[in-house]
């Protein structure tokens, strides 16, 4: 049996009605003032804001828990709410029959226990096709075979990435990561901080080699498969010059690693025009960020923007 994808109870308001009933009599309504402007509805724009809304609502309850405690989600709580959404806006075609007794395992592969402290509040108490949501840490590749959705941290390191994908894909589970070139390695979504917002790119191939289906309005919210702002395709350009940044002292003697992710734009010439964090640790992303502007890629007829990552590790 597939598991659910979002329905009208996901989106139910507050006032009893679904914003899918809202979206389908929105159709043939009038154009609405918004802000002095005329803003006309046309039936793909209702879908698509109807999609936005109902995931915020589900993602807004999967944070509800800690609003008592801060007036604004931490990063490691984004981003448990985007995994467990992600849960219950994919099918498994592939999935085997089992008991509803049987946990819907969520795994974490390297980091801390932090992110796992609050990715199990997160899921505590809450189902999917009436099967109990852990979470738990894995390590092995039969660890990974256990689960369903597995989230790869970025400190996971790129061997470990590399054998959750080759052991978790061909197993039907859901790989999510948060590293630059998650996706390009073969994972199927990626989490990451763009303007001080998570969000989330899909690698649509894997996740059909894998046998998982996602909502196709959701496919729609994605950022694209390279995780970054959407700009003119292109075939990336070589690099002519890539020193490596040095491991700032502080960060050393704080043991502080992980992966810098950043979107550079290149002038004709191939040097550098400017440079935008898109995720990583304070301290490293400003290292990498001043030896990434005496880098040199190949010349090209006409400006673009590349992205570049790298691993910080003692």
């Amino acid at each position: 049996m597939n598991e659910p994808i979002l329905n009208e109870q996901d989106a139910t308001g507050v006032d009893g009605q679904t914003f899918v009933g809202r979206a389908q009599n929105a159709k043939a309504c009038n154009p609405v003032r918004e802000d002095m402007q005329i803003v006309n509805l046309t039936p793909a724009k209702v879908k698509r804001l109807r999609l936005a809304a109902a995931f915020l609502i589900v993602l807004a309850a999967a944070c509800f828990p800690y609003r008592a405690q801060a007036q604004s989600a931490t990063e490691s709580q984004v981003k448990a709410a985007y995994i467990y959404n992600f849960v219950k806006l994919a099918a498994w075609i592939t999935q085997k029959t089992t008991s509803d007794s049987q946990p819907f395992w969520i795994g974490v592969l390297g980091g801390d226990d932090e992110f796992l402290d609050v990715l199990a509040k997160t899921v505590d108490g809450r189902s999917v096709a009436n099967r109990p949501i852990n979470a738990k840490r894995v390590k092995t590749e039969d660890d990974i075979k256990s689960c369903r959705v597995v989230f790869v941290r970025a400190l996971a390191g790129r061997k470990l990435s590399q054998m959750a994908i080759a052991a978790g894909q061909p197993a039907g589970v859901l790989l999510v990561g948060e590293d630059g070139d998650f996706l390009q390695q073969g994972g199927m979504i990626n989490l990451f901080l763009q303007n001080g917002k998570i969000h989330f790119a899909v690698n649509r191939d894997a996740l059909d080699q894998a046998g998982i289906r996602v909502s196709p309005d959701l496919l729609q919210l994605a950022q694209g498969q390279e995780g970054g702002r959407k700009t003119k395709s292109h075939q990336a350009r070589q690099l002519l010059q890539s020193d490596p940044p040095g491991y700032p002292e502080v960060a050393r003697s704080m043991k502080i690693q992980g992966t810098v992710h950043l979107e550079v734009e290149v002038r004709r010439d191939g040097t550098i025009k400017s440079v935008r964090v898109l995720g990583g640790h304070p301290v490293l992303a400003d290292a990498f960020s001043q030896a990434i502007k005496r880098w040199k890629y190949e010349p090209a007829s006409e400006e673009t923007v590349e992205q570049a990552s790298y691993t910080f590790d003692q």
